[in-house]
C-alpha cells in the first residue's frame, strides 16, 4: 500500500503545483473514515481508496480524480456525506465522488435491480464527467485482483460476469486496452477456471519450448526494419488467454488449431514510417489475405489507431503485428485517460457519441433488465464499418441491420425508415451488414417503428428507442379505449362530471393525471365501480353488482398489439361480431362472437366492440383440403392472387392420401372478402373443402 507521502510525491512529480496541503488532508480523511474496517483479504479497508488513488497517478490524472479516487467509497461505507466532502474538497470534488458512490436506498432491491440503477445513476454522472468512469474502472480493476480473497464462490463469480459484461467493454470504449485485458483475464478465471488453467498452462509449456522464440522474431523485425532505414521499437508476447478462448469458442476450434498465438508491437517515431514499416514487412513475410486493418486511416470510436496485419513466419507460423507510433500507443493503451493528462488542454467533454447514445437509452430503458440488456449491446466490442452515401462512416456491432444504421445516423431517420438500399441494391430492413457497406435508408413521411424490428435489431440504441415507442403508442391505444369505456360510465352516473369531479376523482385514486385515469381504465386496473365511487362517492349504491355497458365501443384506428390483439383462436376480421376480454395489465384481447374459447374468459372483463364504419385489414385463417395431384397447390394459390389476397403463412398439417390438408392465413379486407375466396375454393377442381377457422 502507498504511504502517504509517497502517493503525495507521485501527483507532485508530474504536477508541481498540485495542492499538497489538500491530498494529505484527504489520505487522512480516507484513514480515519473508515477507521478500523477490514477487506475480505484482512487488510485495512483505506488500502483500497488508497491502491485505486495510485492507479490514477499511473495515468498522471489531475489532483481532483486523485481525491475523488481517495473518497470514492467514504459515503457508501462510512458516515461521510456528500455535504461533507463539498465542505472539506470543494463543489467538484462532491460532483466527482456522488457520481462514483453506489445508491444507498437500493439495498433491499433485487440483484439485477441494484445494478442496473447503480449503472443508470454510474453512466449519467459519467456523461457530466468522464473522470467517474475513469475512477469506476480502477476501483473495478483493484477489486479484481482482489478477488480471489472473497469465500463465497457465487459472488466471486457474480462480481466477475459483471466485469465482463459491463467494466471490461466501458473500458475498451475509452481505449483503455490495459484495463480490458487486466480485467478480462481475472474475470475468465473465475467463470471458466479449466479453460483458464489449460490454456495458461500451454501457454506456458511453449514458452519453455521455444526458448526465447518470441524475442527472436521480435530481434529479426527489428532488424529487417532497420535495414530500410526505419528506427522502431519491437517487442512480442503471447495473446491474452482470454483472446485465444473466445477465438476457440467462436471458430469452434481446438488450441492446437489456433495458429496466430503470438503478437508483436511496432513503435515507429511518425505516421509515414507506420506505413513504410507495414510495406517492408509485406515485403520479407508473406502477409495473411483479409487481415489487415488500417485503423490509422479509420480509427475505431474509442480513438484507438494503429495499423494490424497478420504474417506467415517460417513455413506456417502466423503472427499478428500492430504497428504505431509512440504516441498512439500511449493513447491506444490509457485511451480517454490519456487526454486527462493534469496538463492537457483538449480535455473530452465526455458527450461523445457513443456516449450520448447510452443517455438515451438510460432515458429509454423501462425497467433493469432493459438498461442492463441495452447497456450490454451499446458497449459491444467487434465492431463493423458501414458509410452513408455521402461517406459518414458509422461504426457498429457484427450483425448490425440497416434498421441499427438509422438509429446510429439519427433517432429521427432510424423511426421513419421503410427501405434501404446497400450498395446500391434495395435489401430488406433485416439484413445484416458487412465491413465497407455502402447504406442509403429510405424513409417515409408517416412512416413509425414497427414491433417486428425487434426481432433483429442489435444495437442497445435501436432497441431502447423501439420499445420506447412501442410503449409510447401502446400506452395511448389503451387510453383511447379507456375514454370511450370513461364515457359509458359518465353516462350511467346521475349527476353531470365536470373537470373539478375528474380531479377530485384522481386525488381519491393517486393518479396524476385525466391520461393515467383513462390508461387505468382501459387496462382494467380500474373497475367501472371504482370509477363511478371516485368521480361520485356513494352513486353505485343502488347500483347492480356490475354496472351494464350502453353501447358497442369501436376499435376503428387502434392498431392490432397495441391497444388491443386479435385472438388466433378464431381470427376475426372486419364484418364478424366482437366482443373483447379485458383482463388486468394485459389489454383488449378481440374475439368472434361465436368463438369457443370465449368460455376461457370467465376471469375477465366482457366488453362489447364494434369494428367502426368502414374498417378493413386483418388476418383470416382458412382450412383448404386439396387433391395430392401436380399443380393444385399453385390452383390454391392462384385463387388466393385473384381474389388479391396476400398469404401472411401456409402449413401442411395433415397427410392423408389422395388428400393434403393446409392451414393458411390471409390478409383480407373483410369478412365479405374471405367469404368470396373461401367460394372460389370451394369451386375449384384442385380443392375437395375449404373452410374458414
Amino acid at each position: 500500500m502507498l504511504r502517504q507521502y509517497e502517493l503525495v510525491e507521485r501527483v507532485k512529480s508530474y504536477d508541481p503545483d498540485a495542492d499538497e496541503a489538500l491530498l494529505n488532508r484527504a489520505y487522512v480523511y480516507t484513514v480515519q473514515k473508515h477507521g478500523a474496517q477490514k477487506r475480505a483479504s484482512g487488510d485495512p479497508y483505506f488500502s483500497h481508496p488508497v491502491e485505486v488513488a495510485g492507479l490514477m497517478t499511473d495515468l498522471k490524472l489531475d489532483q481532483e480524480t486523485i481525491i475523488t479516487a481517495l473518497l470514492h467509497d467514504t459515503v457508501e461505507d462510512t458516515l461521510a456525506t456528500i455535504d461533507d466532502i463539498r465542505a472539506n474538497f470543494g463543489p467538484e470534488v462532491a460532483r466527482l465522488v456522488d457520481g462514483v458512490t453506489k445508491l444507498s436506498k437500493i439495498e433491499q432491491m433485487p440483484e439485477n435491480e441494484r445494478a442496473a440503477e447503480n449503472l443508470r445513476k454510474f453512466l449519467l454522472a459519467m456523461s457530466e464527467d468522464l473522470r467517474v468512469l475513469l475512477v469506476k474502472l480502477a476501483d473495478r480493476l483493484h477489486n479484481m485482483r482482489t478477488l480471489h480473497f472473497i469465500r463465497n464462490p457465487e459472488k466471486r463469480r457474480r462480481i466477475a460476469r459483471e466485469t465482463m459484461d459491463i467494466y471490461a467493454p466501458l473500458a475498451e470504449r475509452v481505449g483503455m486496452y490495459e484495463y480490458m485485458r487486466e480485467m478480462q483475464l481475472l474475470a475468465f478465471e473465475q467463470l471458466e477456471p479449466e479453460a483458464y488453467a489449460t490454456i495458461t498452462g500451454r501457454l506456458a509449456q511453449i514458452r519453455s519450448q521455444e526458448g526465447g522464440q518470441v524475442d527472436a522474431i521480435a530481434l529479426e523485425i527489428k532488424h529487417a526494419l532497420a535495414e530500410a532505414g526505419i528506427q522502431a521499437e519491437v517487442w512480442g508476447r503471447e495473446k491474452h488467454p482470454y483472446s485465444i478462448w473466445r477465438k476457440m469458442a467462436e471458430r469452434h476450434v481446438s488450441f492446437e488449431q489456433i495458429t496466430d498465438i503470438m503478437a508483436f508491437r511496432v513503435v515507429t517515431e511518425n505516421v509515414e514510417d507506420t506505413y513504410r514499416a507495414l510495406g517492408v514487412l509485406h515485403q520479407v513475410w508473406q502477409f495473411v489475405p483479409g487481415r489487415f486493418k488500417d485503423y490509422i486511416s479509420t480509427p475505431k470510436t474509442n480513438g484507438y489507431r494503429s495499423l494490424h496485419t497478420s504474417l506467415i513466419y517460417g513455413k506456417s507460423m502466423r503472427v499478428e503485428v500492430q504497428i504505431r507510433t509512440r504516441e498512439m500507443h500511449r493513447r491506444n493503451e490509457f485511451g480517454l485517460a490519456a487526454h486527462w493528462a493534469y496538463k492537457q488542454g483538449d480535455r473530452p467533454d465526455g458527450q461523445v457519441g457513443w456516449l450520448r447514445d447510452l443517455i438515451e437509452i438510460v432515458d429509454a430503458s423501462q425497467d433493469a433488465e432493459e438498461l442492463l440488456e441495452h447497456t450490454k449491446l451499446a458497449i459491444y466490442q467487434d465492431r463493423i464499418f458501414a458509410f452513408t452515401p455521402k461517406g459518414a462512416l458509422f461504426q457498429l456491432p457484427k450483425g448490425a441491420t440497416p434498421v441499427d444504421f438509422a438509429f446510429a445516423v439519427h433517432t429521427d431517420l432510424g423511426a421513419q425508415a421503410v427501405g434501404a438500399k446497400i450498395n446500391g441494391r434495395h435489401m430488406p430492413l433485416r439484413t445484416p451488414l458487412n465491413n465497407g457497406d455502402v447504406v442509403e435508408i429510405i424513409k417515409g413521411a408517416t412512416a413509425e417503428p414497427q414491433l417486428n424490428w425487434l426481432g433483429f435489431v442489435v444495437t442497445g440504441k435501436a432497441r431502447a428507442a423501439i420499445r420506447r415507442f412501442v410503449r409510447a403508442k401502446e400506452r395511448a391505444e389503451v387510453a383511447t379505449i379507456g375514454r370511450k369505456l370513461f364515457d359509458e360510465i359518465v353516462e350511467q352516473i346521475p349527476a353531470k362530471i365536470g373537470k373539478k369531479a375528474i380531479a377530485a376523482a384522481l386525488e381519491r385514486l393517486e393518479l396524476d393525471d385525466e391520461d393515467d385515469l383513462m390508461h387505468a381504465i382501459g387496462a382494467a386496473k380500474l373497475s367501472d365501480r371504482e370509477v363511478m365511487e371516485a368521480l361520485v362517492p356513494g352513486s353505485t349504491a343502488d347500483m347492480p353488482e356490475e354496472p351494464t355497458q350502453g353501447k358497442a365501443i369501436s376499435i376503428k384506428g387502434l392498431t392490432p398489439g397495441m391497444g388491443f390483439s386479435l385472438a388466433n383462436c378464431c381470427h376475426p376480421v372486419p364484418g364478424d361480431r366482437i366482443v373483447g376480454l379485458r383482463r388486468k395489465g394485459e389489454g383488449v384481447e378481440v374475439h368472434a362472437i361465436d368463438c369457443l374459447q370465449l368460455a376461457n374468459g370467465v376471469d375477465a372483463d366482457w366488453v362489447d366492440l364494434s369494428w367502426g364504419e368502414r374498417s378493413q385489414g386483418a388476418v383470416g385463417r382458412i382450412r383448404s383440403v386439396l387433391y395430392n395431384r401436380t399443380g393444385t397447390l399453385a390452383e390454391m394459390a392462384g385463387v388466393f392472387a385473384r381474389n388479391h389476397a396476400n398469404v401472411i403463412n401456409l402449413e401442411l398439417v395433415e397427410r392423408d392420401d389422395p388428400f393434403h390438408t393446409y392451414e393458411v392465413d390471409l390478409e383480407v379486407q373483410d369478412l365479405a372478402h374471405l367469404t368470396r375466396i373461401v367460394s372460389a375454393l370451394r369451386a375449384s377442381d384442385s380443392v375437395a373443402e375449404a373452410d374458414r377457422i
